[in-house]
């Protein structure tokens, strides 16, 4: 296996998204980052199962921004929330968010976030699907309408932001929270580790903070 230089503040890990979600958690965590929007469309394969879904948008979105940076750490990421065989995207209007929370109130379902990791010389180093058991209360029509109202459903596969004002109608989740805002940390930073992108974690340790690039 080739060696490659780990992530650092001089060789940041590509985000291949804009997301403010996962760039909020990167940044928490202190992983160096740059955040890259990908050219993708992320549609949805009806013929493929939910995790194989979520995993193959997250390698399209990588695939998207290699080119330009090809001699990088990439990571690509996909959330989508999926009921029995259904699965909910990002709604496109008012009136989708409101079937879609009324659709996932009072039951269960599963968020499912697939992500993978290129390393610098292009090839796939790990690829994952995590899943994150979450259950919505019951809530009334007139919760819903007032919540779309805020304007934060609108860019959220199900509708709702746990770490928004969408938490007021999560009862329990079972399994990564991280995961449930769109990027699993416990898993990630364990594949970047393993596959090499990062020599140690976290990195505001002393030896981390003395390491220079080569």
């Amino acid at each position: 296996m080739m060696s490659y230089y780990p992530i650092n503040k001089n060789n940041p890990l590509v985000l291949a998204s804009i997301s403010a979600r996962r760039k909020a958690i990167l940044k928490q965590i202190g992983i160096p980052f740059e955040a890259v929007g990908s050219m993708i469309e992320e549609t949805l394969y009806e013929e493929m199962q939910p995790a194989d879904m979520a995993c193959q948008i997250a390698i399209h979105k990588v695939e998207s921004v290699q080119l330009a940076y090809k001699n990088r750490w990439i990571l690509g990421a996909d959330t989508i929330v999926v009921m029995n065989k259904r699965v909910f995207g990002k709604p496109k209007d008012a009136r989708g968010c409101y079937d879609m929370l009324l659709r996932l109130m009072g039951k269960n379902h599963r968020v499912i976030t697939g992500f993978c990791i290129f390393h610098p010389g292009g090839k796939q180093a790990h690829l994952e699907a995590v899943i994150t058991k979450v259950k919505i209360k019951e809530i009334s029509e007139s919760e819903i309408r007032a919540y779309i109202k805020t304007g934060e459903p609108f860019d959220k596969a199900g509708g709702y932001a746990i770490q928004g004002i969408g938490s007021f109608m999560v009862e329990y989740i079972n399994g990564s929270y991280t995961n449930v805002v769109g990027l699993p940390v416990c898993e990630v930073v364990n594949a970047l580790v393993k596959c090499g992108g990062l020599k140690e974690f976290p990195l505001n340790s002393p030896s981390a903070l003395l390491f220079q690039r080569g």
